[in-house]
């Protein structure tokens, strides 16, 4: 077989590293609108070959790693392909994704979202490994055709990766606050102390805890902006929830209420009992 890479960020290129080592292709072929993007993937050895997208399309197996409009737009355009062609995509949002999926290919797709990444973005940030024994979620999978799903099934679990299943809906309210929420929290953190009068003097400061908060801030603005376009109404929804507890302890704080502020504290505590 052979596999087609649409978006060699480090989604894509990890991807391409996975599928190398998987063996399960004989050739890796990738496209990237950037032409430095498609340098570096080839000097990376992240695909065999960058060809043009009418190329792509004669792939076995199509994987769409760009940011999530580009998804959308990339299926818009997928107009010549085979009944047996597997596209997959790698977007952190479905809902939208899944109701714009143009119906002449929709047996064709599977909707999947892996569980894994870093705060850095483009080829050079490709990492072997990165899909290894995470969780990859499969959403909607009974509108795909069985043979799409039991392909995508076996490429997934040859990378090494755990699946589950659910609605595009319950994907994209859950990963609002596992995934999304955090990164806006990320990004307000790095924004609050880049406002104060001398930033410089704060930073000289940090400590592991700002370190591990604002990490993911450095994420793709671009990519991030079109997962909270996405998923806008869940990540809202989220940003309240967030907001009541924000409100909350500060009322504590604020209240001189120590005893409650320590239970408060407690049950967060709690959380890492889950995992």
């Amino acid at each position: 077989m052979q596999a087609g890479i649409i978006g060699l960020g480090l989604i894509g290129g990890s991807m391409g590293l996975a599928l190398r080592k998987s063996n399960l292709f004989k050739r890796l072929l990738g496209f990237d609108i950037s032409p430095l993007h498609s340098q570096q993937a080839l000097s990376l050895g992240l695909v065999d070959e960058c060809v043009e997208f009418e190329q792509i399309q004669k792939c076995d197996v199509i994987f769409i790693a760009t940011p999530l409009d580009g998804i959308i737009a990339t299926l818009k355009k997928l107009k010549s392909i085979p009944p047996t062609t597997t596209i997959i995509d790698l977007g952190g949002a479905k809902e939208k994704i899944l109701n714009n999926i143009p119906k002449k290919i929709r047996k064709n797709f599977v909707a999947a979202h892996p569980m894994s990444g870093t705060e850095n973005f483009g080829p050079s940030a490709a990492l072997e490994g990165l899909f290894y024994n995470k969780i990859v979620i499969l959403t909607d999978t009974e509108q795909s055709g069985e043979f799409q799903v039991a392909l995508a099934k076996q490429i997934f679990v040859a990378i090494g990766m755990r699946i589950i299943k659910m609605s595009a809906k319950e994907h994209d309210k859950h990963i609002a606050f596992i995934s999304h929420l955090p990164h806006v929290i990320s990004f307000a953190l790095a924004n609050t102390v880049l406002t104060q009068e001398e930033p410089q003097n704060i930073l000289a400061l940090i400590g592991g805890g700002f370190r591990d908060m604002s990490r993911i801030s450095k994420s793709s603005p671009i990519m991030w902006r079109d997962v909270f376009a996405h998923n806008k109404q869940n990540l809202l929804e989220s940003i309240e929830c967030f907001g009541k507890e924000m409100v909350y302890a500060q009322s504590l704080i604020q209240e001189e209420r120590w005893d409650e502020l320590i239970e408060w504290m407690q049950k967060a505590n709690s959380l890492h009992t889950f995992f």
